[in-house]
């Protein structure tokens, strides 16, 4: 692994407005060029729009879906990867060629290739199908990188997966925080008015979006990921009203020990920037519990036991 400048993103996405959306992402592209970064993560379905898609028929998401690559935003990011040096990666819903949606993430980069991963555990719509592979790829910035969105990331399996097929550096866009999970302490619901009242009572939306509700679940599980695997994590996710729920924000950059090596809990569009020092991954303890594998006790990890359920029903019951 080469070291690396890297950028993630936060920001409040228009439900369905491409452009827009587009349009405030190129923003943050400009200002990470202007910082020297080589490669930017933007959110989970932050082009088209996440929890509003709940909502939407299937006529209506496949007029929202695109081709991934040879469709408009793919070439668009292709563009501006080749215009501004970066590796890009962002979220929308693909339209496969069998007429499948999926929510995708596509990643462009400077040497004209593009990627797309398939989110696994899909449960925004039933129309809408799970992927069924993992993404590892190498950039041409000397990197090797694996990209899972939001509940992929939840399963220790996949990002486990990911770090046995090479990859140094996970790509984990997300639309988390402030979620109706069920749960007393993993995430759960800010109150639309706190969010509004922001500006006028900072403390009140900084204590829902640090505690519990964002920031405090996402460190119970986020570290480990990073920590267990030996890979720098990039975390971007949605911050403000969603539909009818408010995401938390939070972008992180954390290093191969699961530390933060920068982070934001602004209450509002951000980006993190920070410097991937590769040789902390000499000796990290995740690397190392990796070489010590013994697979040939693992069959249980891949036997059904019986209590396995489809994400949706998982999420929703």
């Amino acid at each position: 692994m080469e070291s690396i400048r890297v950028a993630t993103v936060q920001f409040q996405h228009h439900h369905a407005d491409k452009v827009t959306n587009l349009a405030i992402m190129e923003s943050f592209i400009k200002r990470a060029q202007e910082s020297g970064v080589e490669l930017i993560v933007f959110p989970e379905c932050c082009v088209t729009g996440y929890w509003g898609l709940r909502n939407m028929d299937r006529d209506e998401l496949t007029g929202l879906a695109e081709a991934v690559p040879n469709g408009p935003t793919t070439d668009q990011l292709l563009a501006w990867s080749k215009q501004y040096s970066m590796t890009i990666g962002a979220g929308l819903i693909e339209l496969a060629d069998d007429g499948q949606l999926y929510n995708s993430y596509a990643v462009a980069m400077p040497n004209g290739e593009t990627q797309c991963h398939r989110k696994i555990h899909c449960f925004i719509s039933e129309h809408m199908a799970s992927g069924d592979s993992y993404t590892v790829f190498d950039t041409p910035h000397g990197v090797r990188v694996g990209v899972l969105i939001c509940y992929d990331n939840n399963i220790v399996e996949n990002v486990r997966a990911c770090a046995l097929a090479g990859a140094e550096v996970l790509l984990a866009p997300h639309q988390t925080g402030g979620c109706d999970s069920g749960s007393p302490f993993a995430m759960g619901v800010v109150a639309r008015e706190i969010w509004d009242a922001r500006e006028t009572e900072p403390d009140r939306i900084e204590a829902e979006l640090k505690g519990d509700k964002g920031r405090g679940w996402l460190l119970r599980w986020l570290p480990s990921r990073a920590h267990d695997n030996g890979m720098f994590l990039l975390f971007s996710n949605g911050v403000g009203p969603d539909d009818n729920e408010v995401r938390t924000g939070n972008a992180m950059i954390l290093d191969p020990y699961g530390r933060i090596i920068d982070e934001t809990w602004k209450a509002g569009d951000d980006m993190v920037v920070a410097n991937l020092d590769a040789t902390l991954r000499d000796r990290c303890t995740g690397v190392r519990w990796i070489r010590a594998r013994r697979p040939e006790l693992y069959d249980a990890l891949t036997t059904p036991t019986g209590a396995e359920q489809d994400t949706r029903t998982v999420r929703f019951e």
